[in-house]
């Protein structure tokens, strides 16, 4: 059952627009590597799109039609989308549900340090990586320093061809003899993530050194850094209590190979499926079953927290709703959305020939192939996985193919080689039918991630085919 190349079937008019998605695409993954980056730029797309704050139709206590395009932020980094369909809403709503934070490394709340005229930042790496990826790489620092007054002052420094980037350091090769003896996970230890920052001391006068007490000249590195976060920012070393400052690669997300066929990109787990899902949303307009897009915090370090699939924001979103179209009540909610079905947007692990032994190849997806269904995922014996029922399966293949998508099914590597989970089984805790499918990656935690643009593609042709025909 090997599924075909889906570049050998497009036409021109459809390689038009793949390009244009995939221009879309790199450029949203560009300009937004954070949760609240990748957020408020679905806010601005929403509102584009006709879309209005669900916040506000509760203030006003507005009467919700067919028709009504809602939104609802959760903290500025998780975001729910309805577009409410003629369809009765206690007989279920179309789901599609994504995340928007990326592994990455989070400056701590005391990070700056000096050490022999030298300035890092310490930190804390969010989800799973291979630390030693992360070394000698251009690195940028975007986020939010919030003043104890409520001031939200937006970071974002290493992106524009003017800004100075950051790096983690490594040894030399000449003196890693002891380094080259250990195994990949010890190379690197955690707490050698410091982000060098800064390596130029301020010149202490002697009259200035009376008045700041820096007569003994120490941290004059620190100090210099300092004075530049509170020129440049307006902020000062306190105020990192209150930061939410994440380091990532630099730089934008580019063409990759001879033919432009792929994209190599930051964060890409899960943004292909947030970004393809977002897209395929706005793109609906009027809909006979109600759709929902969730774009979702917290899903690499387990879906928890407030911003997470584990909190009730998704559930107090969906009663509001009801509330608002005169289905209000608990059990008008329990029978929506044990009604629903959800595609679990999110990445899966691309067939690479240089790791086969990795994959077992009837059972993986491929690069160009289209988007990839995994029935189940979690570990070994399938542990965390939701494993979605064979009739929901079954429906899904005919709404794929009635659609025309190129589609095919996976599992997540070797059985007991290793595994991984999504927010599904989260979703599927509310007694909806729920199955993982999203875009085949490479290189998947690694700083800079690999897609295929037909895959990406697909992805948005398969969402868009669901909430129409599901």
């Amino acid at each position: 059952m090997e599924r075909p190349n889906a570049w050998k079937s497009y036409s021109p008019e459809q390689l038009d627009e793949l390009h244009y998605l995939c221009e879309g695409y790199k450029a949203f993954i560009s300009d937004n590597k954070t949760e609240r980056e990748c957020c408020a730029a679905a806010v601005d797309m929403a509102r584009e799109a006709g879309y209005v704050s669900l916040e506000e139709a509760v203030a006003a206590d507005k009467k919700l039609e067919a028709g009504a395009k809602l939104y609802a932020v959760n903290r500025a980094k998780s975001l729910m989308l309805v577009n409410l369909g003629s369809d009765d809403l206690e007989a279920g709503v179309n789901i599609l549900g994504a995340h928007i934070d990326s592994p990455r490394m989070d400056v701590k709340q005391n990070p700056m340090d000096e050490k022999n005229d030298l300035v890092t930042l310490d930190t804390h790496y969010y989800g799973g990586i291979k630390k030693y990826q992360w070394v000698t790489i251009p690195l940028a620092i975007h986020g939010v320093v919030v003043h104890k007054d409520g001031e939200v002052v937006k970071v974002n420094i290493g992106e524009d061809e003017a800004d100075p980037v950051f790096c983690v350091t490594d040894l030399l090769i000449h003196l890693a003899q002891e380094q080259m003896t250990k195994d990949a996970a010890k190379v690197v230890d955690g707490e050698m993530l410091d982000v060098l920052c800064g390596g130029r001391p301020v010149v202490v006068k002697d009259g200035d050194a009376q008045k700041d007490g820096a007569a003994d000249e120490k941290d004059l590195v620190k100090k210099g850094v300092l004075g530049i976060l509170k020129e440049q920012i307006g902020i000062d070393e306190e105020d990192l209590l209150s930061a939410e400052l994440e380091v990532v690669p630099a730089g934008a997300a580019r063409d990759l190979g001879f033919d432009r066929s792929m994209i190599l990109g930051y964060g890409q787990d899960d943004r292909s499926c947030a970004y393809t899902s977002l897209v395929a949303m706005l793109d609906e307009k009027d809909v006979a079953r109600t759709s929902v897009t969730l774009l979702v915090d917290k899903e690499e370090i387990g879906s928890v927290g407030a911003t997470g699939m584990t909190s009730r924001f998704f559930e107090n979103t969906m009663a509001e709703v009801l509330a608002l179209a005169g289905k209000p009540g608990d059990l008008a909610l329990r029978r929506c959305l044990a009604a629903s079905q959800m595609l679990s947007s999110d990445v899966s692990a691309g067939f690479d020939p240089t790791f086969a032994s990795a994959f077992e190849a009837k059972n993986a997806s491929y690069l160009g192939r289209g988007l990839t269904f995994n029935k189940f995922t979690g570990s070994r014996g399938k542990s965390g996985s939701n494993d979605a029922d064979a009739e929901y399966v079954a429906k899904v293949r005919r709404v794929m193919d009635e659609g025309g998508v190129n589609w095919q099914t996976a599992e997540l590597g070797r059985v007991d080689l290793g595994g991984g989970g999504t927010i599904a089984y989260i979703l599927a805790k509310y007694d909806m039918s729920v199955i993982d499918c999203g875009v085949p990656v490479l290189s998947m935690h690694a700083p800079w991630e690999t897609t295929s643009k037909a895959d990406i593609y697909e992805a948005y042709r398969g969402y868009r085919a669901f909430l129409q025909k599901a």
